[in-house]
């Protein structure tokens, strides 16, 4: 009989949409990381959840759907914590991201909408053996990474790297350089990197191209599904390439692991933060200090004020088309365009 599933957007790298398959619920003790599984939506606020679909579009989430997710772990210090791992026995899960990363929630901000609440129906199987993100992982002669690189890192998620990174490659394209996009760290979505593309990108690529719901996983897991992205983005041979870290370095993500992989093509640093204060914290913290401030603490002339009087950093509101002359004197110096 055809059932009629909801496809969240971490199925994009399979043939999940296209392709049969079976729902059968697996044992605990063989539950994984990266499984793809299916959630029956008994919670979702009308017109307020929605589950992100393959193509990037939104739709609502309604009570009875069948969504396909993948099993993860998200830990984002102001929106929230959860993991497949702390989904107990009656079954009950939640939309950590909108991508479908599923798992329990076990914190969340008191700003923060209630999340998707689902049931666990069971594991997307083919041939009795249950279906995974990394059967599906793209995979490339493994390459050095040599391209001139653009980091954009925050002192949060929700910091503005996003927005931030859109600003930077319309600059670029408008100087005539070819420009891959990629967001290497950080949970499971398909809108930002989708962001750089209709910005001008030629090519996007995220974790999920390589089997990740998320990068919370283990240190040498991530390192070697890197050096496979950081392959595949340098097989496109771009003039430049704009790296978005998702979260900041101090949260589990690995973004420490990326930063020490790409750091010698590091032309250009952007910390886009979500407060002035949180600046000094993370320059201080992780001894990096970047080029130039961006993000959500740049949006008054008050916080651009009190970043560089904080940090004696500059600081750009990349939203702010008046600042664009100066983006653009800072990519040429920098990336010698």
């Amino acid at each position: 009989m055809f059932t009629n599933y909801t496809f969240g957007s971490l199925s994009r790298i399979s043939d999940l949409p296209e392709a049969s398959f079976e729902v059968a619920p697996i044992s605990r003790d063989e539950w994984a990381t990266g499984d793809y599984v299916v959630g029956e939506v008994t919670f979702a606020r009308k017109g307020r959840q929605q589950i992100e679909l393959v193509s990037g579009r939104m739709i609502e989430a309604l009570e009875g759907d069948l969504v396909v997710g993948a099993f993860g772990v998200r830990r984002a210090t102001l929106e929230a914590v959860g993991s497949w791992r702390s989904i107990r026995d009656d079954g009950v899960m939640h939309a950590l991201t909108g991508a479908g990363l599923f798992g329990r929630a076990t914190s969340i901000g008191q700003l923060v909408e209630p999340m998707v609440r689902l049931a666990y129906r069971g594991h997307v199987v083919r041939n009795q053996r249950q279906v995974t993100m990394k059967e599906f992982a793209r995979s490339v002669p493994l390459v050095p990474y040599d391209c001139p690189t653009v980091l954009l890192y925050g002192t949060s998620m929700s910091a503005g790297k996003t927005s931030a990174g859109r600003a930077i490659i319309r600059q670029l394209r408008s100087a005539g350089k070819q420009v891959v996009a990629a967001k290497l760290t950080g949970a499971g979505r398909y809108r930002d990197i989708l962001v750089m593309r209709d910005a001008g990108a030629q090519a996007i690529f995220d974790f999920v191209d390589v089997g990740l719901p998320s990068t919370v996983c283990p240190r040498d897991e991530y390192r070697v599904a890197l050096s496979t992205l950081l392959s595949l983005i340098a097989s496109e041979r771009p003039d430049v390439v704009v790296v978005e870290a998702g979260a900041s370095p101090f949260e589990p993500y690995n973004g420490d692991v990326l930063m020490e992989a790409i750091s010698d093509q590091v032309r250009l640093s952007v910390l886009c933060a979500s407060d002035p204060y949180a600046v000094v914290g993370v320059v201080r913290g992780f001894d990096l200090v970047p080029d130039f401030v961006a993000g959500v603490a740049t949006n008054t002339e008050a916080g651009v004020q009190l970043i560089h009087n904080l940090s004696d950093r500059e600081a750009l509101n990349l939203v702010d088309p008046a600042t664009g002359p100066r983006l653009a004197e800072i990519l040429e110096t920098r990336l010698e365009l």
